[in-house]
């Protein structure tokens, strides 16, 4: 896969001096150079060939990406490669063949050699027009001369053919110089293989921007040609991501741009054509999307000449063979990847993948590709460290490995040609560590949430279908009811057809989950408050010496001091229910003080007042005075001592039914934290002190925020958190990041289960002047854009923050927590009234949240039962949501004053997110409902569940539905009577549920009668009759419904039911 590079710039790890000059490290050049001299002596026979002398020659450059051992040698050793030169290592001497330049460059180089490993470096000039056989001459010359053997070996590269005038009058030389030669290909590969500190930084680095590269460019782009549904080829896509890694800053890496590379041309395949060897190149085919369809990613980039490599399978509409292969395919490749330890051998890390694929999927093992994988580094694929099943090389840490694995030429049945064949591909960069190995790819991720993709809106529609396969048969439509006129099946129609469902779905999970719940009794009271006694005194001799016979409040021991009969009498401040004072027309000014008694309304159970049950209370005393002003001292003393009190007692209580929440553990020199600065919190701390800004930080297993005050610090473990929130500021002022979770924590004194961190994204600027200012005035289109540019800074240094953070959860210890960013969905949003004030209600995709304004609102929808839509009608502009949850002890959720405009919204998101939905004319009082499901859960199941809200239902059921749909029908035909027809109505209208069977009895002495008196009539005819007609099922029935504000009118109350509806 050749391609024309442009190899002007600098070199890599050369830093220039000035002008076109650039130096070589002198220090990597001497720490290498004895590594070389120290593997060759060690491994001359086992790697190098016996050779005797090294000689190595590089050829001239070219704008083609070549992989060759003799460069990667010159920049392993000098830091950047040497063209037309000629290296010969001997044990003496070094020798080096090149023009003047770059003879200029090395002479630096001559020292450091001595003193490292004592040899002497000879320079050969060549002249610009020579063609060196001269210097040549001397070098073979040299090389007899100075050995202790008559025919010293000489080590080459052999697999490379020479290239270039000067390459070949060398080969032609050395060949016929009679010297015996021998390939050191492998013991250069050896010498490669374990990278040293500053190599695993470059292919760190590397490796950053090649899933940098995947994940903020190719994915995005490729989403957005097929959300767009556009025609783009292969070789597009390879020509826009070569120029993304050329230039790291747009992708959001900041490295610089003369230091990276590509590995190769970016490899992108759809359409049935794949090719899962390195060499594959992109087609000009175009990028196929349809149903079924697989599109395969390849990229690779360098820096400083070093390699990494990412590759991902995206799957479109996957059928099953494609998902159970890909699975299959994403295991095998963990497996491999977990294998890589040091002390295990290459072949263990094939032999680890197949054998997951041989357990899960045995018939694809002949299309699992031959390797998992090669070295890499300097060059893309290192010779000998190949991870096949025949080599036994044993790993060590330090080295690199391109993991790769695939399935190819599967083959799927479907009806499109370009989906029959398909291929799959993964592969990551991978450093093997001390302690086991570090996926240096894993920016980019390979879950199947993540590569499996949905864009096909007609088979999503059948959705509902597919998912109760197994009980399909027992609900069919016919193509009447699916289809409107013109053939097509209308969304409201699919959505009453998957309603449908899903209400026998929600009915039959209510069954399971009420059968196995014993509701339990009580009788609505709340718990009795555990309170530690209240003593503020433990004997006479503790209370202060009397100094007046007033009134004293002693701080220290929470009581005040009341003088009653000539007595000091204490009581402790916790048991003042209130305190005030007044002033009359005489200038005297009166105390009141009211305590808590036992038995009074509004008085909280106490475990003192239920201990001493047989005591004497006294309720309130009041006291005259002549002096204000210790009145009012007083009155504020015993407020603020109460106050504090009640306070304390309020978080004792509080911190008493907390959960214990693991220790924070802080991140160290391997990990460091990631940061977000100057933040606010909600709920904010206690105090009365200026409010500071803090900083939130992600350590090992949790997020720390906290200000420079020491007692403002909060903890929130990862393990705690149930969802998490990101919302950038669009229509809002702040930007945030809040966490819901599983139990309260203490933020202050205050215990919460949400937590939120913010930052503001407009200053708080006030126009003193007063006067309008014009839209041209440069000063305010400069404040403008300032402020934009505060805006977009603030929500881009969240989004890193949240991307790093999801990129840590994404990690195998943190798999079992389910933890990602979730975002609202803002097209989806509704205005509404959750609390007390409008707010703007935005559903995420396991959430309904409010998280601008307090109280927060967050419902996860995994948690509803059913939501009711209420006050529905022609005549609104608004109607109310009644939400109901699983645990039917929890109070129902009301949002109300909803537009609207925003119901077939809100309507279509109910359906697609699988929540049954119910509408009905008026509000229903839900707390008898629920408490008439739980007392009796097998009458609620038998009589049809929730189906009792069935608004359409209800209405079809009536006895005089079908005459009311009828309507009226214009006709010349005279009515023969129309008092039979007036008889029979009057006998409808009256009717009971018991008197059906009478209906035929003529009713003429009813006529002119008032409806009050045919209710009256009624009601004495139920009365007399309730004993034998009224069950105990129809009292209950008729109880739910008067507590429900049943729907139904005098006509149709008056009809007969046998099930809720």
């Amino acid at each position: 896969m050749p391609e024309k590079r442009n190899v002007s710039g600098p070199p890599a790890n050369g830093s220039a001096s000035g002008g076109n000059t650039y130096t070589i490290d002198l220090n990597t050049f001497s720490r290498r150079l004895q590594a070389l001299y120290a593997h060759w002596r060690r491994h001359k026979d086992e790697y190098w060939g016996s050779s005797d002398v090294l000689a190595v020659a590089t050829p001239p450059p070219s704008e083609d990406l070549r992989y060759l051992k003799s460069s990667a040698l010159n920049i392993w050793l000098l830091g950047y490669e040497f063209p037309e030169t000629i290296m010969v290592f001997g044990d003496e001497h070094i020798y080096f063949m090149c023009s003047q330049k770059k003879a200029s460059l090395l002479e630096v180089v001559k020292k450091s050699a001595k003193d490292t490993v004592g040899l002497d470096v000879i320079m050969h000039v060549k002249a610009k027009n020579d063609n060196g056989s001269n210097q040549m001459d001397s070098i073979l010359q040299a090389i007899r001369s100075h050995s202790k053997l008559d025919a010293p070996t000489v080590g080459y590269i052999a697999r490379e053919a020479p290239e270039g005038k000067l390459l070949e009058i060398w080969s032609d030389r050395l060949k016929g110089s009679g010297l015996p030669l021998s390939d050191i290909s492998n013991g250069l590969s050896d010498l490669f293989a374990v990278k040293d500190k500053n190599e695993i930084t470059c292919i760190k680095k590397a490796a950053y921007l090649t899933a940098c590269a995947m994940k903020n460019f190719v994915v995005p782009k490729v989403e957005k040609v097929i959300d767009e549904e556009k025609k783009v080829t292969h070789a597009l896509l390879m020509d826009d991501t070569e120029k993304a890694i050329l230039d790291p800053v747009k992708i959001g890496v900041k490295l610089k741009a003369e230091n990276v590379d590509i590995c190769y041309p970016p490899i992108f395949q759809s359409g049935g054509n794949f090719d899962l060897r390195p060499s594959a190149s992109s087609n000009d085919d175009y990028l196929y999307y349809d149903s079924s369809s697989v599109i395969i990613c390849a990229i690779g980039s360098r820096y400083n000449s070093y390699c990494s490599n990412v590759a991902r399978t995206y799957l479109i509409d996957s059928n099953p063979l494609q998902s159970k292969a890909y699975e299959v395919l994403l295991k095998a490749h963990e497996a491999a990847i977990l294998a890589l330890m040091p002390g295990n051998r290459a072949s263990a890390v094939y032999e680890a993948a197949i054998s997951v694929v041989e357990r899960d999927a045995p018939e694809l093992v002949p299309n699992l590709t031959k390797s998992a994988g090669t070295g890499i580094g300097l060059e893309f694929r290192e010779s000998g460290l190949s991870l096949n099943a025949k080599n036994d090389r044993v790993l060590k840490a330090g080295m690199v490995f391109n993991v790769s694995l695939g399935f190819q030429n599967l083959q799927a049945k479907t009806s499109k040609p370009k989906s029959q064949n398909f291929s799959l591909l993964l592969a990551d960069t991978v450093i093997v560590t001390d302690d086991g190995r570090d996926v240096a790819t894993s920016a980019s991720s390979k879950s199947v949430k993540d590569v499996a993709y949905s864009f096909n809106e007609d088979e999503e529609e059948e959705l509902p279908k597919a998912k109760v396969e197994s009980n399909a048969k027992d609900v069919i439509f016919s193509k009447a009811t699916l289809r409107s006129d013109n053939g097509e099946i209308s969304k409201e129609e699919l959505r009453k057809q998957h309603q449908a469902e899903l209400a026998r779905q929600k009915n039959e999970e209510t069954a399971r989950r009420l059968a196995g719940v014993d509701s339990g009794s009580g009788d609505g009271r709340a718990a009795v408050k555990t309170a530690s006694e209240l003593i503020a005194y433990r004997s006479v001799n503790e209370l202060p010496p009397p100094r007046e016979m007033m009134i004293q409040v002693d701080q220290k021991n929470e009581a005040i001091l009341i003088p009653i009969y000539g007595s000091m009498v204490p009581f402790h401040v916790a048991t003042v229910k209130t305190v005030s004072s007044q002033q009359d027309t005489n200038r005297n000014c009166y105390i009141r003080i009211i305590f808590n008694v036992p038995g009074t309304p509004f008085t909280p159970h106490d475990a003192n007042s239920l201990k001493n049950q047989g005591a004497i209370y006294l309720k309130e005393v009041s006291f005259r005075s002549k002096d204000p002003r210790h009145i009012s001292e007083v009155v504020q003393q015993i407020k603020a001592l109460r106050r504090n009190v009640m306070a304390r007692e309020s978080e004792r209580a509080e911190r008493a039914t907390l959960v214990t929440q693991e220790r924070l553990v802080l991140a160290g020199n391997k990990f460091k934290p990631i940061k977000l600065h100057d933040l606010w919190i909600r709920p904010i701390f206690g105090g009365r002190a200026r409010k500071l800004t803090g900083t939130l930080e992600a350590h090992v297993n949790g997020f720390r925020y906290s200000t420079t005050r020491a007692d403002e610090r909060v903890d929130i473990m990862y393990g705690n958190i149930k969802h998490a929130f990101f919302q950038p500021a669009e229509k809002e002022m702040i930007t945030l990041v809040h966490f819901h979770l599983h139990n309260h924590i203490m933020v202050g004194n205050k215990k919460t289960k949400d937590v939120q961190f913010y930052a503001e994204v407009m200053e708080m600027v006030q126009n003193i002047g007063g006067g309008k200012r014009s839209a041209y005035d440069p000063d305010e289109i400069e404040e403008e854009q300032r402020e934009r540019d505060r805006k977009n800074k603030i929500n881009m240094d969240f989004q890193h923050f949240v991307n790093r953070v999801n990129d840590l959860w994404g990690q195998a210890q943190f798999k079992g927590l389910d933890l990602e960013f979730d975002q609202p969905l803002r097209e989806l949003g509704f205005h509404g009234v959750p609390y007390k004030a409008s707010a703007f209600i935005v559903p995420t995709s396991s959430c309904l949240v409010e998280l601008i304004e307090t109280p927060f609102l967050v419902i996860s929808l995994s948690d509803i039962e059913i939501v009711n839509l209420e006050r529905v009608g022609l005549a609104q502009k608004n109607f109310d949501m009644a939400i109901v949850f699983k645990d039917f002890k929890r109070d129902v959720m009301r949002i109300d004053s909803i537009p609207s405009s925003s119901l077939d919204g809100i309507k279509e998101w109910l359906d697609t997110t699988d929540i049954k939905y119910y509408e009905s004319r008026l509000n229903l009082n839900w707390r008898p409902i629920l408490k008439t499901i739980t007392d009796d859960p097998q009458q609620f199941i038998d009589e049809g569940g929730w189906e009792f809200l069935n608004l359409e239902a209800t209405d079809s059921d009536s006895d005089n539905s079908a005459e009311s749909d009828q309507g009226y029908e214009p006709s010349d035909a005279e009515p023969e009577s129309d008092s039979e027809d007036d008889d029979s109505e009057s006998e409808s209208l009256v009717e009971s549920e018991e008197d059906e069977e009478d209906s035929e009895v003529d009713s003429e002495e009813d006529k002119g009668k008032t409806w009050e008196e045919l209710e009256r009539e009624a009601s004495n005819a139920d009365r007399e009759k309730g004993n034998e007609s009224d069950s105990e099922d129809e009292r209950r029935r008729r109880k739910m419904k008067a507590s429900g504000k049943s729907r139904a009118g005098p006509i149709s109350s008056a009809s007969k039911r046998t099930k809720f509806r």
